[in-house]
């Protein structure tokens, strides 16, 4: 397991109890959102739905750094499209995810490159690996 030698930032919430059909918000208050059971009429949105936007957010972060690092320009229209299950099998509830990455204008060898690094330096994708069904799709 990897240890953190200095902490960059620290998210903090407290969410209601009722967990999926409560509430959640953020110590800084700029997220204060009502949560509702994935597939429900609740008006909120679900653990699934805030994973996929974080993962997807950062993972388009790390093609950042990894265009960078190659000196290549990402296109103003790049995007991540990002699906995470949740799903029930023997032994209880699990996830399991998809990632379907778009780089208009890229050498398509150039862009899997790109995601191939990313999913590499990714914090979320080093979460998740080894721990869930992950596919990457370059689109």
């Amino acid at each position: 397991m990897s240890q953190i030698d200095k902490v960059l930032y620290t998210g903090k919430t407290h969410t209601t109890s009722g967990g999926r059909d409560g509430s959640a918000r953020s110590s800084d208050g700029r997220l204060d959102i009502q949560l509702s059971s994935p597939g429900s009429a609740g008006q909120g949105t679900n653990p699934e739905q805030l994973f996929a936007a974080g993962w997807s957010a950062c993972f388009i972060g790390a093609m950042g750094l990894a265009a960078v690092k190659q000196k290549i320009a990402l296109p103003a229209d790049l995007s991540v499209n990002a699906e995470v299950d949740l799903g029930s099998g023997t032994g209880g509830y699990f996830l399991q995810a998809r990632l379907d990455v778009s780089i208009p204008g890229l050498d398509r060898e150039v862009a899997q490159g790109l995601v191939d690094a990313a999913h590499q330096t990714c914090p979320y994708s080093k979460a998740t690996r080894g721990n869930i069904d992950v596919t990457l799709r370059l689109v």
